[in-house]
């Protein structure tokens, strides 16, 4: 089952110049990262108990890339915790949700992460996360 709210992720062009206004809003990083097979570089923001990833791509042939072409910075996903990512997509899966992914992939901090498309929730692309197992 869908849990807590994970992150709200914010498509930016400039990573660098996009933390200096929201250091100015007194939130810092709490971590940087590139992301490889998602052609990402990631920030994440601790915003009183919510968290921001702000996602800057690395190269023009990955997802945010092409949706900051399309429409610009601004919200990509909300993110929610789940338990059991394979079960939850078949579980979505079942309920009639169209998957951008059929199975997790890697995301930061060696987390499992899958997308639900956002013709399925009225225009917002939904993240599922698993924080990595030890």
């Amino acid at each position: 089952m869908i849990g807590r709210a994970h992150h709200i992720g914010i498509a930016v062009r400039d990573l660098e110049g996009t933390l200096a206004r929201y250091r100015a809003l007194g939130l810092v990083p709490t971590s940087v990262e590139d992301v490889p097979p998602e052609s990402v570089r990631v920030a994440f923001l601790d915003a009183g108990g919510v968290r921001l990833e702000l996602l800057e791509p690395l190269r023009p042939e990955g997802a945010v890339h092409r949706f900051l072409e399309r429409r610009g910075e601004g919200l990509h996903h909300l993110a929610f915790e789940v338990e059991d990512i394979v079960a939850e997509l078949a579980r979505l899966g079942e309920e009639g949700f169209q998957l951008v992914d059929e199975g997790p992939r890697p995301g930061a901090h060696g987390r499992s992460v899958a997308f639900v498309h956002p013709k399925s929730l009225h225009g917002v692309l939904l993240e599922l996360v698993q924080e990595a197992r030890p």
